[in-house]
């Protein structure tokens, strides 16, 4: 069934959103929210997190239902918590809402997931879109870039707010459900192939014996270069934070899961995913055997993502 969205509706009501999970991409996306007229409803398990919300103008509240009860119908929430724990809140959210009320996941979900979720929530009546973020946490306060996955009439609805969350030209409406958090996930699994390459390419400049610059020469393929991008530039971030040895940072490099989700995804669709698979394989062998490579990925992914990357006790040992 086709569920219209009252978009008569006061403007008041149309900038009233639930908002849970409070980490470093969902404090900062409230942040904007505010910023550009929102009147996010906040809740997150972690209390600190929630009060700091209302410092800043937001309505905190003490439980899922609460945040439910806040809201007028069509509800609005948008979730930002880790993919691992989606099913939990849905189950404690869920049971508060009703027909016409639309559930946004802006978090790093598997796309199968999404869509066995927008498909239990239909014979409540219940809208699910599936929202892939890119940006890291700067981006959620500055302007993301934006994947929209659902039916194409909710999205049509809350477009004003995509619009709003993001930099200029950097949302789009991607398909059906599923769609979203797919071409996120083949995002991700982009960006790992290509720190990889990066990783690669700057631990043989390393070992060259031309006494190289690696921070000027970051900052050089920053500028007009084929291979210029923000991967570049937070490089070159890294070694003048941390200096070119990295010495600071582990060689162990974390992964979250979306570049192996994008490899099993190429061999279910018949298509060779050899170096992403190849970076995949290196973050996993990073773990016992770390290197300057991982060194640099690391460094990466505690420019884009804020992520804790520094060298544990027993990788110094080792």
């Amino acid at each position: 069934m086709e569920i219209p969205l009252d978009m008569e509706r006061p403007v008041a009501q149309k900038l009233r959103l639930g908002y849970i999970g409070l980490g470093k991409m969902g404090f900062n996306m409230v942040e904007r929210l505010l910023e550009k007229g929102y009147r996010p409803v906040t809740f997150d398990v972690n209390e600190d997190a929630t009060k700091k919300t209302a410092g800043l103008g937001a309505e905190p509240t003490a439980s899922l239902k609460s945040l439910a009860g806040t809201l007028l119908p069509p509800r609005l929430v948008w979730l930002m918590v880790p993919q691992e724990t989606v099913d939990h809140v849905l189950e404690g959210i869920v049971p508060f809402l009703g027909f016409g009320d639309t559930i946004i996941d802006g978090g790093n979900s598997h796309y199968k997931d999404s869509m066995r979720r927008a498909q239990a929530l239909t014979p409540a009546g219940i809208e699910f879109l599936d929202v892939g973020v890119s940006g890291g946490p700067s981006g959620a306060r500055n302007g993301a870039c934006i994947m929209v996955g659902g039916k194409k009439s909710v999205f049509d609805g809350y477009e004003d707010l995509f619009r709003d969350l993001s930099v200029p030209g950097g949302y789009e409406y991607i398909g059906v459900q599923g769609a979203g958090h797919f071409v996120k996930m083949i995002h991700n699994g982009i960006e790992y192939g290509m720190m990889q390459s990066m990783a690669e390419g700057f631990a043989v400049m390393r070992e060259a014996p031309f006494n190289l610059s690696l921070t000027a020469i970051a900052s050089l393929f920053s500028h007009g270069s084929v291979i210029a991008s923000r991967l570049t530039e937070w490089l070159g971030q890294a070694f003048r934070e941390y200096g070119e040895g990295l010495e600071a940072v582990s060689g162990a490099v974390a992964q979250s899961g979306e570049g192996m989700w994008t490899v099993e995804a190429g061999k279910e669709y018949g298509v060779s995913t050899a170096g992403i698979a190849a970076a995949v394989q290196f973050r996993a062998e990073s773990l016992t055997h770390p290197s300057y490579g991982g060194q640099i990925l690391s460094a990466l992914r505690n420019q884009f993502g804020q992520h804790d990357v520094f060298r544990k006790p027993r990788e110094d040992a080792a």
